[in-house]
Parts: structure tokens; sequence; C-alpha cells
């Protein structure tokens, strides 16, 4: 892989999750009855950023956790013949609340998809909403983020990477380009 190019810093990933907590607040009136859950491995850190800023912004903390999607995959058996899983990270109800789930990049919509079943399979929401920091296109299932940070069109050869300070050292949002053997000398 080469690297095609560095779109969002710090600064920009920091203004974007500020701006996304901003539209959870306003779509949905406030907080009331409002959680936020983070798909493994990068949706954590931005979950719980988006719940600092509604405390700072609303005065008032928001639940968060975290959910494992991996036994919810259609592609599992093609992963592993064992493959790691872990429990949700979620010490409340789901029950009737507004879940919004979020992650770092929705691509096909798979992720998002079992991410869904994931949260049913904990009780019955009232209504489950999806906040993304890139949309870089490419669905194969009809699901679309309500939240969404940055509209990045790819093609199938790129590569979307997000980084962040709490899983990679460092906040980056950088585009790369997947190398074909032809290709190979320039990469």
């Amino acid at each position: 892989m080469r690297v095609k190019a560095d779109l969002f810093d710090q600064e920009k990933i920091r203004r974007t999750i500020t701006r996304i907590s901003y539209q959870i607040i306003e779509k949905n009136h406030g907080t009331d009855n409002i959680c936020l859950i983070g798909i493994k491995t990068r949706g954590m850190p931005i979950a719980e950023r988006i719940a600092e800023n509604i405390r700072r912004i609303e005065g008032r903390s928001v639940e968060f956790g975290q959910i494992d999607i991996t036994q919810y995959r259609d592609d599992l058996s093609t992963l592993s013949d064992a493959p790691i899983t872990s429990p949700p990270n979620l010490d409340f109800s789901i029950v009737d609340k507004t879940v919004v789930l979020v992650d770092d990049v929705i691509y096909t919509g798979r992720t998002a998809r079992a991410a869904m079943d994931a949260i049913t399979s904990l009780g019955r929401p009232a209504r489950i909403q999806l906040a993304v920091l890139v949309d870089r296109g490419h669905r194969e299932l009809p699901i679309r983020a309500d939240y969404v940070g940055l509209n990045i069109p790819t093609s199938r050869s790129e590569i979307v990477a997000v980084m962040l300070e709490e899983t990679d050292g460092k906040d980056l949002i950088r585009l790369y380009e997947k190398c074909s053997n032809a290709k190979m000398l320039r990469c």
C-alpha cells in the first residue's frame, strides 16, 4: 500500500467529533434517553469523545459502552475457525432507549448491520441511529449513517485508515491505495 493523502489531522478530527455531538443533541431534542455504543475497536474512543462533548455542552452525562460485533458478522466462517469475541461492555439497559451506534468508517454497511443485530440481541431499543467519522461509499446493504463527519468518495482499490490517539498513538485520517502486482514497482 502507498499513502495517497492525509485527509484529516488531530484538529479537524476534534472539530468533526464536536459537530457530530451537537447534531446528536439537536436531532434528539436533547439527551434524554440516549446512550452511545462504540463498535469495537475505534468506535469506542469516538463514542467516549462524543459522550464527553455532550457532558460539556449539556451539563449532563450520557451512558456509553462498547460492543464487539464479531459473532454477528456474516463472513465469520471466512475469518477464523474459532474467532475470539468479547461480551458487550455495557452496564446499562438499551431497552426503549435511543441507541447511537458509533464507528470510525462505514463502507459496505455489513459492520453496521452486525452491530444492529448485536444490539437487538440485548433488548429492544426505541430506535437505533448511526454516527460515523467517515463514509466512504460502496454500500452493499441499504444502510446509511444519521451522522457523518466526512464523506470520502473512494474506489475499491483505496483504503481509509482512521487512527486515533487511544488506539494508534495519534489522530489522523489517511487514504491509502492498494498496490496490485503491476503497480508494485511504484508503491
